[in-house]
C-alpha cells in the first residue's frame, strides 16, 4: 500500500524523529511512504481557540495535499481527530460545501498510527523490540474523540523486551489542552502534577503516548523533576528493534511533489 505520511506540525518543528520512527516502521511492515510537499497544519489550533473562518483556507490547503491519498496516516490523535471532527464542520458552516464534502471523504481515509495497524493491517505484532518499562498514558482526543481504545495497548504488549505497566488514572488529562495550558496554567500545572504522580508510581523508565503535544508537557515536568523518567512516542517505541538502536536513524520517506 502506498501510505500519505502526515507529519503534523509539532511533531515536524519538535520532534521530527517520531515522523522518520512511523516511516520507517510502515516501510518495515512493507509499504511504500510520501510525505506530500504541500502539507502544513490542518486547522486545529485555530479551531479551538475560535479562528473557524481563518480555518478554512488551512482545510483546503490539507485537502489538496492529500488528494489522491490511499491511506493517510498520522502519529497523533489529536490532529487526526481534527481532521475527522472539525474540517468538514468547519467548511459547511462556511458555505463552502464541496471543500466540506471532499474533506469529509478524505477523512474516512485518515487514520491514527495505532488504528491503521490494527484495523487496516491487522497487525499488533510490528517486530519491535524495546527492553525497557514503559507505561502508557492514552491522550484525551485519541480517548474519546478517536475511541482508538487499547489498540496502543495490543501494540505494546507485542514488543519483545517491553515490561508494560499500568498507569493510575490513565484516563484523566494531563492539563495541557494547547492554549488551556497557556491561558489556564495554574490548573494545567496543577493537572500535570497529578499525573506526573501516577507516572512515577509505576516505576517506569518510560511514558508513552500517541500524542507529541502531551509527551512534551508531561516531559517537560519530569525533565524538571529531574526524575529520571523519560517520554517516548509510540511510534518510536514500534519502529525500534534489536538492529535499529534508534529509529531515527532509518532512511526518511519520499516527499511527494
Amino acid at each position: 500500500m502506498r501510505v500519505a505520511l502526515f507529519a503534523t506540525c509539532l511533531v515536524d518543528t519538535m520532534v521530527p524523529q517520531v515522523a522518520w520512527a512511523t516511516a520507517a516502521l510502515l516501510e518495515r511492515l512493507g509499504h511504500e511512504v510520501v510525505v506530500p510537499a504541500g502539507q502544513s497544519c490542518c486547522g486545529q489550533m485555530h479551531v479551538n481557540t475560535g479562528y473557524r473562518r481563518e480555518a478554512v483556507p488551512i482545510v483546503a490547503n490539507h485537502v489538496r495535499a492529500f488528494a489522491g491519498a490511499e491511506a493517510i496516516v498520522a502519529p497523533s490523535g489529536s490532529c487526526v481527530a481534527s481532521i475527522h471532527h472539525q474540517q468538514a464542520a468547519v467548511a459547511r458552516r462556511a458555505g463552502e460545501h464541496a471543500l466540506a464534502d471532499e474533506a469529509a471523504a478524505l477523512a474516512e481515509r485518515t487514520y491514527e498510527l495505532s488504528q491503521f495497524l490494527v484495523d487496516v493491517l491487522g497487525v499488533t505484532d510490528v517486530g519491535a523490540y524495546y527492553p525497557h518499562r514503559v507505561t502508557y498514558h492514552p491522550t484525551c482526543h485519541s480517548l474519546r474523540l478517536l475511541r482508538v481504545g487499547d489498540r496502543p495497548l495490543q501494540l505494546l504488549r507485542a514488543v519483545r523486551g517491553l515490561d508494560l505497566v499500568e498507569l493510575p488514572a490513565a484516563d484523566q488529562c494531563c492539563g495541557f489542552g494547547g492554549t488551556f495550558a497557556v491561558k489556564n496554567a495554574e490548573t494545567s500545572t496543577a493537572m500535570l502534577t497529578d499525573k506526573m504522580a501516577n507516572v512515577l508510581s509505576t516505576h517506569a523508565e518510560v511514558c508513552t503516548a500517541g500524542d507529541a503535544s502531551c509527551l512534551m508537557h508531561i516531559g517537560g515536568g519530569l525533565s524538571r523533576l529531574r526524575s529520571g523518567t523519560r517520554t517516548v512516542h509510540l511510534a518510536e517505541i514500534l519502529a525500534a528493534t534489536e538492529e535499529a538502536v534508534s529509529p531515527h536513524q532509518s532512511t526518511r520517506p519520499a516527499v511527494a511533489r
